[in-house]
């Protein structure tokens, strides 16, 4: 199993850019695809992103696709999600998730192990 642990969550405005961190715990990291997700008050939990065991594949929503950058450090056992141009509506909660498999899932019932959150606030 992993314990996940997210970071890097803030304040921002408008068109500025956060790095999200997601530190595992264990030594079977690389045996699980990561996922970044997000959610709202009032609203289902979204795929953001994801990347396979190795990182040499990603998969994003099309609403991030272009501004956001899902990477992994397998040697630092931790997931990183670069935003830029944020926008107001990327205002979430966001939560990285592991999944033990080799191939990118957007369900949220595929992931086996999920992280705290952290909020993510976009806003002038």
């Amino acid at each position: 199993q992993v314990q996940l642990v997210e970071s890097g969550g803030g304040l921002v405005q408008p068109g500025g850019s956060l790095r999200l961190s997601c530190a595992a715990s264990g030594r079977t990291f690389g045996s699980y695809v990561m996922g970044w997700f997000r959610q709202v008050p009032g609203k289902e939990r979204e795929f953001v992103a994801g990347v396979t065991r190795t990182g040499g594949r990603t998969y994003y929503a099309d609403s991030v696709k272009g501004r956001f950058t899902i990477s992994r450090d397998n040697a630092k056992n931790t997931v990183y999600l670069q935003m830029n141009s944020l926008k107001p509506e990327d205002t979430a909660v966001y939560y990285c998730a592991a999944d033990l498999s080799s191939v990118i899932s957007r369900g949220i019932y595929e992931y086996d192990y999920w992280g705290q959150g952290t909020q993510v606030t976009v806003s002038s």
